[in-house]
């Protein structure tokens, strides 16, 4: 897991804060982004290898965000967080997965290896 990168991004400081806190201890490099602008600057700078994807946040949505990045960066993938259930749309723009508010720490790193072994 040491030479994981990720990246949160989630308009929802303290829990972004908090889950953020939880990956690194357990070894995974991991940056945080609080909007969808502030996660393309640090696209460029990270280089993450996964992105977990907050899909409604304020601004550039986390649906927008996705579309973009898979654009611009196809290799990235994409776990999606949502609230509100199933995230079909998301799927269809090339989200790797998703899953629901509140989250386990542990489905989450199950889902990022998923991913990371997905490339």
């Amino acid at each position: 897991m040491k030479d994981w990168r990720v990246l949160l991004v989630d308009d929802e400081e303290e829990f972004r804060s908090t889950l953020a806190e939880r990956l690194r201890r357990r070894g995974i490099a991991v940056n945080e982004a609080g909007s969808g602008e502030e996660a393309f600057r640090i696209i460029e700078a990270f280089e993450p290898q996964v992105i977990v994807l907050d899909v409604l946040m304020p601004g550039i949505g986390g649906l927008q965000v996705l579309k973009r990045v898979k654009a611009d960066h196809p290799n990235i993938q994409v776990i999606l967080l949502t609230g509100l259930g199933t995230t079909e749309e998301g799927r269809e723009l090339g989200a790797f997965d998703y899953l629901i508010k509140p989250i386990h720490i542990e489905k989450l790193i199950e889902k990022i290896g998923e991913a990371l072994d997905h490339n």
